[in-house]
């Protein structure tokens, strides 16, 4: 069976792509004193079940809290490491000891103190223990100390590299206040949708399916910030009537390739608007294929690498993503210039014969119909992509043979399905990476994880070997040895084949020349946006 890319677009229902998006719009220079005042109006694609960064790391999650609840660390213009509520912070010689100088002065949004008490806690019992990427990365964190109320002493069993720490930090060191929850069962703790902390803005009303309000914190610890009165998060699922908002000036942003590839690219063209990826640099993303080891056929993996070779990525790329993506090569993106290895490859390149020819040597034979056996796919509904990827690896597998039922849920169901109740034999989504592979990335390879923990392995798989890799690279202070160690950690990905980093992407925004000081940081979105404000 030759699937034509007429077929596969119109199969999909994706708009035909006739041209690559224009270079990146860049953000312009700023002219005139900030302005005081008004509403910030922001598209949000999706409903968050939570709105708590310290038990769930996920830029749905943080494009709203992160300027309700503040990390210890953000990242500047360049994604070098600022002070937030941590000011100042060393590391031992053996690397077992962070020693962090907490911001004197700040006050949660309910008037009570924010101390080092609050650090302890969120460190031990949030972060530690269910927080979806921190629970890897702090498996080694024995204690915190906290010998003065404006000091947090963070001691581990083995070291960790304080450039490490400091960059997972940015997106893993959200403090929420231990008042409200200790003593708690923190799961169900009414703060989680209605979030108390210390940021530029305070929580006013979440109203289901429609909007998230915050308003300005008069007792903000920045002295004359934030400049807005308020922002308003509107909730549109569909991305046709999220544009129109745009265009009608309903919201003035849209962040994280919310919208129709088709409408970034014609508003790439409208003078009121700028479509960039300047200020999304810290979260490059994959789009991902995850594999269920309970499935027998699965488990084989000659035909976890059939079904890699029956997928013409470069093809999906061209005519579904306006050429905007890259065939991925492993776990660690071509834009990690620290961590990227040498000799990365595209490990399982388009080859339909090599798929007709693994499936076989499997035992795995075209029966009736010409179908070998039939999987369960599951797309997590991140972005328009999915679904039309969904549909493009089910065409494609149909073509040597395997059948694919796409069953869709909505968001929060398709995460269970996937992480939790293990109902699906593949399933597709994106993979975030945020600048170190130990932040977000290798929990999607060491076994271990917490039972039902988004975006962590939870697919039955187990290596050794691998997770030996992982924590030794975790642990290692020589950034030379660090690199090869997960160059190592890569090889084995690519050999083993856990899971299919398939295609590398980068996010973009589609922001109103009415927002100023808008994407200047390296995780703009995703940041406090104290200094943002709008002109009249």
């Amino acid at each position: 069976m030759k699937l034509t890319r007429r077929e596969l677009l119109l199969s999909s229902g994706a708009l035909a792509a006739s041209a690559f998006f224009p270079p990146f719009a860049h953000a312009r220079a700023e002219a005139g004193a900030p302005r005081k005042g008004g509403v910030l109006n922001v598209h949000l694609a999706s409903e968050q079940r939570i709105l708590n960064p310290s038990l769930r790391a996920s830029t749905g999650v943080y494009i709203v809290t992160s300027k309700i609840i503040e990390s210890l660390v953000d990242l500047d213009a360049d994604g070098k490491i600022v002070a937030q509520l941590a000011t100042a912070w060393e590391s031992s010689k053996d690397g077992k000891t962070i020693t962090f100088k907490l911001r004197e002065g700040v006050k949660w949004h309910d008037g009570k103190p924010f101390t080092a008490a609050d650090v302890q806690y969120n460190a031990l019992e949030l972060w530690k223990k269910h927080l979806n990427f921190s629970t890897g990365l702090q498996q080694n964190l024995e204690a915190v100390d906290t010998p003065d109320a404006h000091t947090a002493v963070f001691r581990y069993s083995r070291p960790i590299p304080l450039d490490l720490l400091l960059r997972a930090l940015a997106d893993l060191g959200y403090v929420v206040p231990r008042h409200v929850f200790e003593g708690t069962n923190v799961l169900e703790n009414p703060a989680n949708t209605a979030p108390i902390g210390t940021g530029p803005y305070r929580f006013v009303q979440y109203e289901r399916g429609q909007y998230i309000i915050a308003e300005r914190n008069p007792d903000y610890w920045r002295k004359d910030q934030p400049y807005l009165d308020r922002i308003v998060w509107r909730i549109i699922t569909d991305r046709s009537a999220a544009t129109a908002a745009l265009e009608t000036g309903q919201v003035q942003l849209s962040a994280y390739s919310q919208l129709a590839l088709a409408d970034l690219d014609r508003l790439s063209k409208n003078p009121d608007f700028e479509v960039t990826a300047k200020g999304l640099e810290a979260n490059q993303f994959n789009n991902t294929l995850e594999f269920n080891f309970r499935r027998k056929e699965i488990a084989d993996i000659r035909v976890r690498r059939a079904i890699a070779h029956a997928i013409n990525i470069p093809f999906f790329i061209e005519n579904f993503l306006y050429g905007q993506g890259r065939p991925g090569t492993g776990p660690i993106p071509s834009t990690s210039t620290a961590f990227y290895p040498k000799d990365a490859k595209v490990a399982y390149p388009f080859d339909k014969a090599r798929a007709e020819a693994l499936l076989d040597e499997a035992g795995y034979r075209r029966g009736a119909g010409g179908v070998r056996f039939t999987l369960k796919l599951v797309p997590i509904q991140n972005g328009e992509d999915v679904p039309l990827f969904a549909t493009f690896i089910q065409q494609s597998l149909a073509a040597v043979g395997i059948r694919v039922e796409i069953t869709n849920f909505d968001y929060a169901a398709s995460l269970a399905a996937v992480y939790k109740e293990h109902n699906f034999d593949i399933a597709t989504g994106w993979h975030q990476y945020r600048g170190d592979p130990a932040v977000s990335t290798t929990v999607w390879l060491h076994s271990g994880s917490p039972a039902g923990s988004p975006w962590t392995n939870q697919y039955g798989w187990k290596s050794e070997k691998v997770d030996t890799l992982i924590e030794d690279a975790a642990s290692e202070i020589d950034p030379a040895k660090r690199r090869e160690l997960y160059a190592e950690v890569v090889r084995e990905i690519d050999e083993q084949f856990p899971i299919w980093f398939a295609i590398e992407r980068d996010f973009y925004s589609v922001v109103s020349k009415k927002v100023h000081n808008g994407h200047n940081t390296a995780r703009w979105p995703s940041s406090s946006w104290h200094d943002t404000w709008l002109t009249a």
